[in-house]
């Protein structure tokens, strides 16, 4: 029933995971697609591939989204390729362990880059292209440990509890040009980002438990929320922080 035909969205981190799952129910739902990528090149043509077989229009794009030159690189293709812009999804972004007390400099700020910097660096530079022709979505793609803070990971909760901050505040400011913006927390998620800690099966066993709906999201099972987000259902929806944990974190 959803239909986002002929409309066109960008999707930072689109290479595998989340963001993977996300291009192909976009392109699904009529929507063209265009990913970023830092390093697979492989994984993201796959992608696209995939894009292409159902029949939508798709590119990938080699950019570290953290620097303000790529994401605008990103934005300035994207409007040469299909001459404007639907949707974002800010989707990039690093988990890494982090003790307070003995965390680097460089752990901190890299987290901060990637999560925080490249979401702020894209919505900057594509909301322009929002107001003008008066409608926009844009979907950041946060996470449960910026509602309720994460131990050894204080770096990735201040990155994510920065990234609802922003939903909120930016909502508010781009409601009167028809521009919603929301955020998709999801809890842990069976994703390439979670294959250490998941090789521990004992470990990964022990989380699906806590959880009530007994079992770990997949990639698609997040992507679902993303696009019903993007489309009219919920065009009375902004600044919400949508959870998508199977109810282990009970936080709006």
């Amino acid at each position: 029933m959803i239909s986002l035909l002929n409309q066109v969205v960008i999707i930072t981190g689109g290479s595998r995971g989340i963001g993977a799952a996300a291009a192909i129910l976009f392109a699904k739902a009529g929507a063209n697609v265009v990913i970023t990528y830092t390093k697979n090149a492989k994984a993201a043509d796959t992608v696209i591939e995939s894009v292409n077989r159902l029949h939508r229009n798709g590119i990938a794009i080699k950019a570290d989204v953290s620097k303000p030159n790529s994401a605008e690189k990103v934005v300035k293709q994207t409007i040469k390729k299909f001459g404007k812009i639907d949707i974002l999804v800010n989707n990039a972004g690093i988990w890494t362990y982090g003790a307070i007390g003995s965390m680097k400099q460089s752990v901190w700020k890299q987290t901060m880059q990637v999560n925080l910097d490249g979401m702020f660096y894209l919505t900057n530079a594509v909301v322009p292209y929002m107001k003008k022709q008066r409608s926009g979505k844009i979907i950041n793609i946060s996470s449960t440990a910026g509602q309720r803070g994460e131990p050894e990971h204080s770096h990735y909760a201040a990155s994510k509890g920065g990234m609802i901050s922003f939903t909120k505040a930016i909502a508010t400011e781009l409601g009167p040009y028809n521009i919603n913006v929301n955020s998709v927390a999801p809890g842990w998620v069976d994703t390439n980002l979670n294959d250490s800690v998941f090789s521990d099966a004992a470990f990964k066993e022990q989380e699906r438990k806590k959880i009530p709906i007994q079992r770990i999201p997949t990639p698609e099972d997040i992507a679902g929320p993303i696009v019903f987000l993007a489309s009219e259902f919920a065009r009375h929806i902004t600044g919400e922080i949508m959870n998508v944990n199977g109810g282990s974190v009970l936080i709006g």
